[in-house]
C-alpha cells in the first residue's frame, strides 16, 4: 500500500477516516475529491500475478492475443467476479486480498451503485486523434472529467499496479478552450465557414471533446495511491463543484495487470 496526503496547497481534496464519511460528506466549497486512506491487508500483487497466469498467460502460451494480435501484449480488460477470484490458487495473504476486494464490491452494491472489479492490462487508445488536425484524445489516458445526465459520482480504488492520477482544476484547461484547438475542431465540424454556436457545442459534447483537458505550465499532478478508496465529482447539470480532473496510468508490456474497483 502507498501512503497518501493531499499535496500542499491543494484545496479540492478531503481525506476521511471511514466509509460512512466517504458516503455522506457532500461535495462543497470547491472540494471535488474525497479519499478514504487505508492500509489494506493482503497480497494483491500475488492476485494480479495469478490472474495474468490464468488468462493472458494462457493466451501467450497458445500463441493468441485477446486483441487480435499475435504477441499477447495488446489491450485487455478482464471483469472479475467472486467465483473466478475465489478459484485462484492463492496463499493466505492472497486470499485475504480477495476478501478485501469483494468486501469493497459489496459495500458499493449496498449503496445502490454498480461497481466493477477489473484486471486491466491496457485500455483502448484513441489513435485517430494523433493524426487528426484537432488532436483531441478521448481515451482514459488523457486528462479528463467524467460526466452524467443526473447526479452521480465516480468511485475507484487501485489495489495493485499503477494508480490513477489527479490534477487540480486550477492547473488544467479544457482542450476545447485553447483557441487553436477549438478552431481546428470547428473546421472538422463544418468546414471553413462553420459557426461556433449551439450545434457546434453539441458536436463537442457528443464526441466528449469538452471533457478532456491539458495541464497548464507548472502543473503538479498527484497520485491517487494504492489501496485508498476515492469518491470524485463528475460533471452533471447542477453539480455544486467542478468535476475532478484525472487520468488512468500507463502500463508497459509485461506488467502485471492493474487491479481496479470502479463505479
Amino acid at each position: 500500500m502507498t501512503e497518501f496526503s493531499p499535496p500542499a496547497g491543494h484545496c479540492r481534496i478531503r481525506v476521511v477516516d471511514r466509509f460512512e464519511a466517504l458516503i455522506t460528506t457532500p461535495f462543497a466549497d470547491g472540494v471535488n475529491a474525497l479519499c478514504w486512506v487505508r492500509d489494506l491487508p493482503g497480497d494483491f500483487a500475488s492476485v494480479a500475478a495469478r490472474i495474468a497466469e490464468a488468462t493472458w498467460g494462457a493466451n501467450r502460451r497458445g500463441g493468441e492475443s485477446d486483441d487480435g494480435g499475435d504477441d499477447g501484449e495488446g489491450e485487455g480488460i478482464l471483469g472479475l467476479d467472486a467465483e473466478f477470484l475465489e478459484s485462484l490458487d492463492l496463499d493466505a495473504e492472497g486470499k485475504t486480498a480477495v476478501r478485501v476486494m469483494l468486501e469493497d464490491f459489496r459495500r458499493l452494491r449496498e449503496q445502490g451503485l454498480q461497481p466493477e472489479l477489473n484486471a486491466i492490462r491496457a485500455y483502448p487508445r484513441d489513435t485517430e486523434a494523433e493524426s487528426g488536425e484537432g488532436g483531441v484524445r478521448t481515451d482514459v489516458y488523457s486528462w479528463h472529467a467524467d460526466s452524467a445526465t443526473t447526479e452521480a459520482d465516480t468511485w475507484l480504488c487501485t489495489y495493485s499496479g499503477a494508480c490513477s492520477e489527479g490534477l487540480a482544476n486550477e492547473e488544467a484547461r479544457r482542450v476545447v478552450d485553447f483557441p487553436e484547438r477549438r478552431a481546428a475542431l470547428l473546421r472538422e465540424f463544418g468546414g471553413e465557414d462553420a459557426v461556433d454556436g449551439e450545434e457546434f457545442r453539441e458536436f463537442l459534447n457528443e464526441n466528449c471533446y469538452d471533457l478532456h483537458y491539458l495541464p497548464l505550465s507548472g502543473a503538479a499532478p498527484y497520485a491517487f495511491g494504492v489501496g485508498h478508496l476515492w469518491r470524485i465529482a463528475v460533471e452533471y447539470p447542477g453539480c455544486p463543484v467542478p468535476p475532478c480532473v484525472h487520468r488512468a496510468p500507463e502500463t508497459g508490456p509485461g506488467d502485471a495487470p492493474r487491479l481496479l474497483l470502479i463505479s
